[in-house]
């Protein structure tokens, strides 16, 4: 049915304990003709399955589909996607008229490895992170709209800067199911455009859902800084829980002029909110004294574990910028989405930040990914967004 790939002696171990994945280093050979994107059957030393899945040419050389000798066919995506429904339904965030934003397939936590797939209202964002996932596009989006029906009217596919350039696959984003340009979506009641063409991830970060709605309950009388503010996701939360002032500070325009658009549709008017297009350290460097309450939700720092050491002194030095400068009192959230920054990782950069900054420093919370951005417990890496809230004196 499938070629096989044929790992080292006593290389199944990890796979036993069901991690996703297969590193190069652990293959012996594999069958002639193979090509990048297809699906392989992987067979330990002794000749026995061991798991299905897509071969990539990379680090990573297989990303695990299933561990029973299966065909990945239509059914199996049909099954895959109806499960990861299922589960949203259990919690609440599916089929929530207050919420129709919410991420349906998150990548190994949902097992489909290299697969995401956002909602925003009837437009479904499918984006592919391995060239597997990308060469099975089309079957997942039928599957996809047969397990959605009239939840969704269009799939909008968006990879063309997640796939790997080497496969030189000249992809392009675009509907490859509908088609529409209604792009306002509704998250707790708060609506947004998505920028799905040409914005960051699928449109919207929809990992921090939970995470505006805790600062809403902090935003009361308060002045606040959103910094790297992209969409304005958490400045229209603060609004909406009564700042007395908020800014939003990013250096891309587009972001700024997605920010201003989205602020108007919930606060059309309203002057308590202005946008900055500035470099996040030269607007704190003039910010002093001026916040209450303070975001710091900064893109990646570390894509990869060799930049995991200039990554920490970039965290630890934006964040006592931000401690050096927040009113007495004040309250700090500050985030990584960096995969490689582990929670003790970022912990400490913050921790060595307010050493730095001489501040009294208190956590209130530990803030991480929202449940439909779930982590396969066999495969921790999942946990990539990391947060605290800090209490400063």
């Amino acid at each position: 049915m499938y070629k096989n790939i044929y790992l080292k002696k006593g290389k199944d171990e990890s796979l036993k304990r069901f991690h996703p994945w297969v590193f190069s280093g652990a293959i012996a050979h594999a069958d002639n003709g193979l090509e990048e994107g297809d699906i392989v059957r992987v067979v330990n030393a002794a000749g026995d399955f061991v798991a299905v899945g897509h071969y990539q040419i990379g680090s990573i050389s297989v990303r695990v589909l299933s561990f029973e000798d299966i065909k990945i066919d239509d059914s199996f995506w049909f099954s895959r996607i109806e499960s990861a429904l299922k589960m949203r339904q259990s919690i609440g965030i599916a089929d929530n008229p207050e919420n129709n934003t919410f991420r349906l397939v998150h990548g190994e936590g949902d097992c489909l490895p290299g697969l995401v797939i956002d909602c925003y209202g009837k437009t479904a964002v499918m984006q592919a992170h391995s060239v597997g996932m990308h060469v099975c596009r089309e079957a997942i989006a039928r599957q996809l709209v047969a397990v959605m029906g009239n939840r969704i009217e269009n799939v909008f596919y968006k990879s063309e800067t997640t796939l790997p350039y080497k496969a030189e696959l000249g992809q392009e984003n675009g509907f490859i199911y509908g088609g529409s340009d209604d792009n306002i979506a509704v998250e707790n009641g708060l609506k947004f455009h998505v920028d799905w063409l040409k914005g960051q991830k699928t449109g919207f970060f929809v990992d921090q859902r939970e995470n505006r709605s805790l600062l809403e309950h902090y935003a009361k009388d308060k002045t606040v800084l959103n910094m790297f503010c992209y969409t304005g996701g958490f400045s229209f939360y603060a609004m909406r829980g009564d700042a007395k002032l908020v800014h939003s500070v990013d250096s891309s325009a587009k972001a700024i002029e997605l920010t201003n658009a989205n602020v108007s549709l919930n606060f059309p008017d309203d002057n308590r909110h202005q946008a900055f297009c500035e470099d996040a350290f030269k607007f704190l460097d003039a910010a002093d004294g001026k916040y209450d309450l303070i975001i710091l939700d900064p893109p990646a720092f570390a894509k990869h574990r060799a930049a995991l050491h200039n990554a920490l002194k970039g965290y630890t030095r934006l964040n006592v910028k931000a401690l050096e400068r927040i009113k007495k009192g004040g309250i700090l959230f500050t985030f990584s989405c960096s995969q490689v920054v582990t929670k003790d990782n970022f912990r400490n950069a913050v921790f060595t930040a307010a050493a730095l900054s001489g501040r009294n420093v208190r956590i209130l919370h530990q803030l991480h990914q929202p449940a439909d951005h779930p982590i396969n417990i066999y495969h921790p890496e999942g946990e990539y967004l990391k947060g605290l809230v800090l209490y400063v004196e």
